[in-house]
């Protein structure tokens, strides 16, 4: 059978299949990100202050990103050996991947400034590391839910809640404008069932507040704000 060479090759039949191998691409791309994000790091070539927010922000894509591909990184893929590959490792080994720093941050789960304070026994700048990882992802995860069109009271009500109970343990942000954002659209979705949900304008209205608060959150914590 003669192969044209010109022709385009399909990864996919279904919408399903054609979602989970993008999926799978973004994982790939994050991974390879956050390996040369590390390695900068190590060779002094991003400060910590610019590392942190970044790999804080892919960590969070990537929790978000396994709820998208639910239990397939879990799925046994039999090498031609014999050999069965399972999970993350075992996607990168699939793929012949060679970013051991991006899969060590990915099992830690907090970036390297967070665990080495942890190892030094660190005290309080250990629990505000922790405070800082915790509020973004809270961020990422929430904006990752406006942007998947989630609009429900009780799909989007339990992500700003942690949100806000994060953000509200930093010492100075209840004079932080993103606060005020925060709780309206707490208590607009609070003003809501269960099952009602929010409008098209709404949810940009609501993402383009969230990012605001996002982008100022972390200009106060550079400012020098601290944990109360």
């Amino acid at each position: 059978m003669a192969i044209n060479l010109d022709e385009e090759v399909r990864l996919w039949t279904t919408n399903s299949e054609r979602e989970s191998i993008e999926n799978f691409s973004t994982l790939y791309g994050l991974i390879v990100s956050l390996e040369y994000l590390e390695r900068a790091y190590v060779r002094d070539s991003v400060s910590s202050k610019d590392y942190a927010p970044a790999c804080i922000k892919l960590l969070a894509q990537y929790k978000s990103l396994l709820k998208l591909l639910q239990n397939q990184l879990d799925r046994p893929y039999h090498q031609p050996n014999g050999e069965k590959l399972v999970g993350l490792e075992g996607f990168m080994r699939r793929y012949r991947m060679d970013c051991p720093a991006a899969l060590h941050r990915l099992v830690v789960g907090v970036p390297a400034t967070v665990e080495h304070s942890a190892e030094a026994g660190a005290g309080e700048g250990e629990e505000l590391g922790k405070w800082v990882a915790e509020t973004t992802q809270s961020f990422i995860t929430f904006m990752d839910a406006l942007k998947l069109n989630l609009r429900a009271k009780d799909q989007l009500h339990p992500f700003l809640s942690d949100l806000m109970a994060g953000y509200s343990r930093f010492k100075g942000s209840g004079e932080w404008e993103g606060r005020g954002k925060i709780l309206g659209w707490l208590i607009e979705l609070n003003g809501l069932r269960a099952s009602e949900e929010i409008t098209e304008e709404q949810s940009r209205q609501m993402l383009f507040d969230i990012e605001h608060a996002y982008n100022e959150f972390f200009r106060s914590l550079s400012s020098g704000s601290k944990s109360s």
